[in-house]
């Protein structure tokens, strides 16, 4: 896949891929826009590409699966920022996802998968970070470093957002972000 910037994400050489998103946001739309989106913050601080886009792909098994999130390429180690403040309401170890973290901010959880670092005692660690379930995390806070940790092929984070239990396209929400920021500007 092209490489695109962190904001645009949309661009993709498959036109299978292609049309299996389109048919995908139009069955699931994203959530209407908040003006407090524009205070968001991109969760990777060096940002590579974009690896593999929210919805149906043929996983490691030849078979169609669901991706709940947006897998975003950068450099193994890379800081991960949180994207809205909140509270970790969990921490992963498992085989899929790896090392990750669950963020709840109000009625919207984002989820950060394939982090490098540890886990132990409920506690999720990578250089100075140090969260357990209940930790506060602000909007930008460093959360974690870019990993392989769970299935994985490569180093990157993957990033979903669950509002109300129902998973949204990431990608939507980036340009939902972009939208209020150039609103916001004079």
């Amino acid at each position: 896949m092209a490489p695109c910037t962190p904001w645009d994400c949309s661009r993709n050489p498959s036109p299978l891929v292609a049309l299996l998103l389109a048919a995908l946001l139009s069955q699931h739309p994203p959530a209407q826009a908040e003006p407090r989106w524009r205070q968001g913050v991109f969760p990777v601080a060096s940002f590579s590409g974009y690896t593999s886009h929210f919805g149906s792909r043929i996983g490691p098994g030849g078979q169609l699966e669901p991706h709940h999130g947006l897998d975003i390429a950068a450099p193994l180690g890379s800081p991960i920022r949180n994207w809205w403040g909140g509270q970790v309401s969990e921490v992963i170890s498992d085989g899929g996802c790896g090392l990750g973290l669950v963020i709840r901010s109000g009625p919207y959880e984002h989820i950060y998968c394939h982090l490098a670092g540890t886990v132990a005692g409920g506690v999720y660690r990578s250089g100075s970070v140090a969260l357990a379930a209940g930790s506060p995390v602000r909007g930008g806070q460093l959360i974690g470093h870019v990993g392989l940790s769970g299935r994985t092929s490569g180093p990157h984070l993957h990033w979903g957002i669950r509002h109300g239990g129902r998973w949204l396209n990431p990608a939507a929400i980036l340009r939902a972000m972009a939208a209020a920021l150039s609103r916001a500007r004079p």
